[in-house]
Order: C-alpha cells, then sequence, then structure tokens
C-alpha cells in the first residue's frame, strides 16, 4: 500500500491483556533515586488521560478509514491504548494510592483540557460547524501523531536502558513501562498514518510541534511535582517547572543513566519534522516483541485470559 494512502505498520498488531502485582513496591522504585522513581511514575497519572482520549478521536476517525489494512491498525491501537490506560490507572490506584499518593485533583485537572478545555471536541463548550469539525478532528490527529513519536523514541530508550536494572531497580515497575514501550513501538506508524491517511499536511506538523513540546514540558512537569510534594524526602519542597530544582534534578538524574536527558529529548522531536520522516523506519519491532515474549505482566494476562 502507497505510504500516503494507508498502512505501513511492518506487523498486524496484537492487543493483549496484562496483570501486574503492585505489592510490596516501594514508593522509590529505583534504589536512592526518589527524583527519577518520581518523574516516571507520574507517568501513571498523566497516560491513561491521553490514552483515553487517543481512543476516542480514533474511534470518532474510524468511519472515515478508507484503506481496510488500516482501519484494522486503528482498531487494534485503540484496543492497545485502552489497556494501556486501565493497567496505568492500577498503579496510580495501587501502587501510588498505597503510599498515601494522592493523585485525583492533578487528573481531575489535565483532564479538563481534553474534555472541556482547548483540546475537546466544543473547546469551552462552543460547538464547531461540521466542516470545521472534521479539520479540528485531523488537527488533533497530529497532535496524536506528534507524541506516538514522542513515546516510540521513549519507549525504544526504556527497552534499551539497563542502568535501572544495575542498581536493582523494582522489576514490577519495569516492566510495566517496557511492557507499555514495546507495544507503542509495535504500533508506532499507525497514528501517522491515519493523520496523513485523512489529509493531514507536512507545514501543519510544525504548529502541531509547536503546541506539542511546550505544552508536554509543562504538564508532565507539573505532575512530577504533584508527586514530589507529597513525599516527605523532599521536605514539601517543590520541583515545578517554573523552579531551577527540576531542571537540576533531571539534568542530574539523565547524567547518571536514569532518565532520558533534556538534549536528547529535544533532538528526538525535531527528528518528526523531517521531510521524509517515516514512523516505520524508527525503532525496532523484533526487540519489541522479543520483550513482551517474557513479559511477567503479559504472562499473567495470557494465563488469565490470554489476548483480545
Amino acid at each position: 500500500m502507497n505510504a500516503a494512502t494507508g498502512s505501513t505498520s511492518p506487523t498486524h498488531l496484537a492487543p493483549r491483556k496484562v496483570q501486574f502485582d503492585w505489592t510490596d513496591v516501594p514508593l522509590h522504585w529505583i534504589p536512592d533515586q526518589p527524583f527519577a522513581s518520581h518523574f516516571l511514575s507520574q507517568l501513571h497519572m498523566m497516560l491513561p488521560i491521553g490514552e483515553f482520549w487517543f481512543c476516542k478521536l480514533f474511534n470518532q476517525a474510524l468511519p472515515l478509514v478508507r484503506d481496510p489494512r488500516l482501519a484494522e491498525d486503528v482498531k487494534a491501537f485503540i484496543r492497545q491504548e485502552a489497556v494501556h490506560a486501565r493497567s496505568h490507572q492500577g498503579a496510580s490506584k495501587h501502587y501510588l494510592g498505597a503510599h498515601g499518593i494522592e493523585t485525583q485533583s492533578y487528573i481531575d485537572r489535565v483532564n479538563w483540557l481534553f474534555q472541556e478545555g482547548p483540546l475537546s471536541d466544543e473547546p469551552y463548550g462552543k460547538p464547531l460547524p461540521k466542516w470545521l469539525a472534521r479539520q479540528w478532528l485531523i488537527f488533533r490527529l497530529g497532535i496524536i501523531a506528534n507524541i506516538e513519536h514522542t513515546t516510540c523514541t521513549v519507549g525504544q530508550y526504556i527497552l534499551r536502558n539497563q542502568r535501572w536494572d544495575e542498581v536493582g531497580a523494582d522489576e514490577t515497575v519495569l516492566d510495566i513501562l517496557r511492557w507499555h514501550c514495546a507495544e507503542e513501538v509495535e504500533h508506532r506508524c499507525v497514528a501517522f498514518d491515519l493523520y496523513r491517511h485523512l489529509g493531514g499536511h507536512y507545514a501543519t506538523r510544525w504548529v502541531q510541534k509547536l503546541v506539542w513540546i511546550p505544552w508536554f514540558l509543562y504538564v508532565y512537569a507539573k505532575g512530577v511535582d504533584h508527586i514530589v510534594r507529597q513525599d516527605p524526602v523532599f521536605k514539601g519542597r517543590g520541583a515545578g517547572p517554573f523552579s531551577l530544582s527540576f531542571w537540576r534534578q533531571w539534568h542530574r538524574a539523565a547524567k547518571a543513566g536514569f532518565l532520558p536527558g533534556i538534549g536528547w529529548f529535544l533532538k528526538e522531536e525535531l527528528r518528526y519534522l523531517k521531510p521524509g520522516y517515516e514512523p516505520v523506519h524508527e525503532a525496532d519491532t523484533a526487540e519489541a516483541l522479543a520483550y513482551m515474549a517474557h513479559s511477567e505482566g503479559v504472562r499473567a494476562g495470557a494465563a488469565a485470559g490470554g489476548r483480545w
């Protein structure tokens, strides 16, 4: 199928059921690295909000898809993202919640952006005419394609980084992150294929990137700050987006190999803007599938009910 009209995914996607046991997982799941632990644990709060939004928009777009293989990809993508969202919701409740970390106030604030605010179907409660509603849907699908590039590149980093294993990081947290990242690598083409299939333009990708990068960094830092302020180790000191503490601690943790670096992140983001960008050339599907073949969470899910 021509890359401009249909699916470029190298494999057929396989939605999977998973199970994770959060019993006895420490709050600082990376030993002696409270900031790095919270930096990644923020994902349990933030990801379900975005992933349910992805599912909503992909369901809206599905009737517009004319390529059968791409339609299959979109349906599988929705199922994978729904499992991701529910799994991280479980981590938020049974892991962060078990350590006394309140998450709902942050979740409610960010969720408003997607359900009622600037990224909703009717921004700030203002209905859109039919012709504009379709263009607004395509524009937001382009934002999702941007996000999926991020999750693919970060996913490859998480799959390959052995620094956490070297210091004895908690295996359950590593497994949920790596399983999720493996599926992000597996379905890395779908959002971009869908955006392009529905007429998304190259020039608009620049606008979407300018929206995505600052918004993501701000909202992500607010989530890290939300957890940090509740951890007695930090004695109430924050680490929000306008705090030098956030950027300094991120830099130190990245230098020690526990997080991807700021410069690395920006470099990876800008590669999406190359005119010849194709997500199929990013990351390694075989590596992702190899991880999922021995993931404890995937095995537990298969034992409890297998695939969808």
